[in-house]
């Protein structure tokens, strides 16, 4: 049922959401705060409360230290009132975790998978949810949405994935579908540095800020683009996928469909690294361990990371170039395991063949953030369903799968 502009209900609904958004952030609060907070009253912030508490979205958390009384009591989101999960999907395996609706992880899993071919993608997704559940302690019919992050990206007109072949099983066109039917809750399907963005937007270094890009280099290369505050994914899902970007140093690639590859992951891939470390003396199992180990190994280490700076420049000149953000995250591990020093040798790079000059800043989120952003945006969604007052409860119609990038 609709509402007018300015009638009673919607406004009891505007205010309840402020409150629920107001104890998110800050935790426990009196009601005198919290009217202090949303410049209510003190009998409407009380009739607030007990609504809110009546509807389970409130609950009552100890005392303030003034003492006893109703307005010493607390008031926080009762966590028990929804709950996400969100994986994260690679080829080797599939990190799970669930949280509840206040945002604390309640539970967690690894699925390791190991590359065959054959492999039952929905098989996996389900083995991981209902273990990231059980370690919650919850069925799985009580969480209210699943978000799973993938490399590549699902193309919204085809429902096919698109820029990761590497992902066994993955690329049936009717695999959402069938992943909506058999996970039996609301489902959102994004691509990794997608969400690993969406993490740095929430709790990383670029909080408040609307225009940015973030790099991840691993063993692969992609890339997220922010705009306005949203995270933009393109036509196809492609947006982003900056390892098929042309650049000086590398052959021109004419079939990039075929191979799967392009000019700056031939340059920067984590493959790349790790040769190029090698053929300079430094010796390291992965691209992530030769470039910590640069850090330490002078002459050739000072090369190597002069060398990778100046080809991760090329393809950061080129994005900042079209975009102009006012910030650039490295993430990845690759670019993390440089630190602050080729962070900086990046920065000099880019200000000497960008005609914009963004902010270069390290990854704030160094923990599964993949996972971090899938939860995000589980729990976003679920919280405009869930803490909206105004529409009555069982009315609420979620997609049953999509394949957006934003929260």
């Amino acid at each position: 049922m609709s509402q007018s502009p300015g009638t009673p209900s919607l406004l009891r609904g505007i205010n309840d959401r402020a409150a629920l958004d107001l104890l998110l952030e800050h935790g426990p609060l009196s009601r005198t705060r919290l009217g202090e907070l949303t410049g209510l009253s003190k009998p409407t912030a009380a009739q607030l409360l007990t609504r809110l508490s009546d509807a389970g979205l409130v609950i009552t958390s100890g005392n303030s230290q003034g003492g006893p009384g109703p307005r010493a009591q607390l008031y926080a989101v009762n966590p028990d009132a929804a709950y996400v999960a969100a994986l994260d999907v690679t080829p080797s395996r599939i990190l799970a975790a669930v949280a509840d609706i206040s945002g604390r992880t309640v539970g967690d899993f690894e699925l390791p998978t190991p590359r065959r071919a054959g492999s039952d993608a929905v098989a996996h997704v389900l083995h991981a949810l209902d273990g990231a559940a059980a370690s919650a302690g919850l069925p799985r019919h009580r969480l209210h949405r699943l978000a799973i992050g993938t490399p590549g990206a699902f193309d919204p007109r085809t429902s096919r994935l698109r820029y990761a072949r590497h992902l066994p099983g993955w690329h049936d066109p009717h695999l959402l579908d069938e992943l909506a039917d058999r996970v039996g809750v609301p489902l959102v399907v994004g691509n990794d540095v997608n969400l690993a963005a969406i993490a740095e937007m929430h709790v990383g270094r670029a909080r408040q800020v609307d225009d940015f890009v973030l790099l991840w280099a691993d063993e692969g290369l992609g890339a997220a683009i922010v705009i306005d505050g949203r995270v933009h994914g393109g036509a196809t899902g492609g947006a982003g996928e900056v390892g098929f970007l042309p650049v000086p140093g590398t052959p021109l690639v004419r079939d990039v469909r075929r191979g799967n590859a392009g000019g700056f992951e031939a340059l920067s891939g984590g493959p790349q690294v790790l040769a190029l470390a090698r053929s300079l003396g430094i010796r390291a199992s992965t691209p992530q361990a030769a470039v910590t180990k640069a850090l330490t190994t002078d002459g050739a280490g000072d090369e190597l990371l002069t060398t990778i700076a100046e080809r991760f420049a090329l393809g950061i000149a080129a994005l900042v170039s079209v975009v102009d953000p006012s910030l650039v995250v490295l993430a990845g591990r690759v670019l993390t395991a440089g630190g602050p020093r080729l962070r900086d040798l990046i920065d000099e790079q880019v200000g000497s063949l960008a005609l914009t000059r963004p902010r270069l800043e390290l990854t704030g989120v160094t923990d599964s953030p993949v996972l971090a952003g899938a939860l995000q945006t589980a729990l976003s969604a679920t919280r405009n369903d869930v803490f909206d007052t105004i529409q009555p409860r069982g009315q609420h119609r979620p997609a049953r799968h999509a394949t957006r990038r934003e929260p």
